[in-house]
């Protein structure tokens, strides 16, 4: 009898790892049809579920790795083909809106330019409060509160509001001498604070979707003090934004074409070799 049980257990074990056999082929032959019908995302997941629960079927394993590598070939080449097709699109975008742009860099001290709106040049706006815009080569967009008077306020931060009371902030950027600086001229101050990308783009987006509104702008962390956005600053924030995100899509669209380049030769160096 123990005999028996034993064979049985054996022809049982048997069966069972051929079953395994076949079960792993047939969802390798799944995933080969995935990846056939472009469906790569699915043939991804499909190759993982085969590592995980086949992990001692190595010739199928083997294939997995094989056809992975081809799924991701066209997944790279799809990247490539994307990005060609709106990187021209883009790129007209952008020139049709750069008419209305300066670009200063201080060769000197600068590795990233800055592209201004030709009316918020600093020689056109001396001696005044307002608030500018920029947008560097990589599409990272900044503001810039200014203020000019008889005694200092030692402002950190804005706030923006309309009638309605709604409202955006800054961050608040401590006095640096850097992005927050001042400095006295014929007895007059000049303080300028800078928020870069996120520190301001709650306060960017909140004026360019509110363009056609009396925005309030209040000069926070010193001295109260109280603006309204000029309509030609109203229009040149609002314009650096839409730049901005015309050269950031640029930017990104070009690391991932370069970034799948590198990897597609990779894989078809690897795929050529095995």
């Amino acid at each position: 009898m123990k005999k028996l049980i034993a064979g049985l257990f054996i022809a049982s074990l048997t069966m069972s790892c051929g079953n395994t056999g076949e079960e792993a082929k047939a969802r390798l032959a799944k995933a080969q049809s995935m990846y056939e019908n472009n469906e790569l995302f699915a043939a991804k997941n499909e190759i993982d579920s085969i590592r995980t629960l086949y992990p001692k079927e190595f010739d199928v394993l083997k294939q997995t790795l094989s056809l992975m590598r081809l799924v991701e070939i066209k997944e790279n080449e799809r990247t490539i083909a994307y990005c060609d097709s709106l990187l021209p699109i883009k790129t007209a975008e952008l020139i049709a809106i750069n008419k209305d742009f300066v670009f200063e860099k201080d060769s000197l001290y600068e590795e990233v330019g800055n592209y201004i709106w030709k009316q918020q040049t600093i020689e056109k706006n001396i001696n005044r409060c307002y608030i500018r815009s920029g947008v560097n080569e990589k599409g990272e967009m900044y503001l810039a509160s200014v203020y000019f008077g008889n005694t200092p306020i030692n402002h950190t931060s804005i706030k923006v509001s309309i009638k309605d009371g709604s409202y955006a902030e800054t961050a608040s950027i401590p006095f640096d001498g850097g992005l927050n600086y001042r400095f006295k001229d014929l007895g007059n101050t000049t303080e300028v604070v800078t928020y870069k990308a996120e520190k301001g783009e709650d306060a960017v987006k909140f004026i360019a979707s509110n363009e056609k509104e009396r925005i309030k702008v209040e000069y926070t962390g010193g001295k109260p003090f109280t603006i309204y956005l000029a309509d030609g600053d109203k229009k040149a924030i609002t314009s650096t934004y839409a730049f901005a995100i015309v050269l950031s899509d640029i930017n990104r669209m070009n690391k991932e074409k370069q970034k799948s380049e590198q990897r597609l030769a990779y894989l078809k160096q690897k795929t050529a070799t095995n």
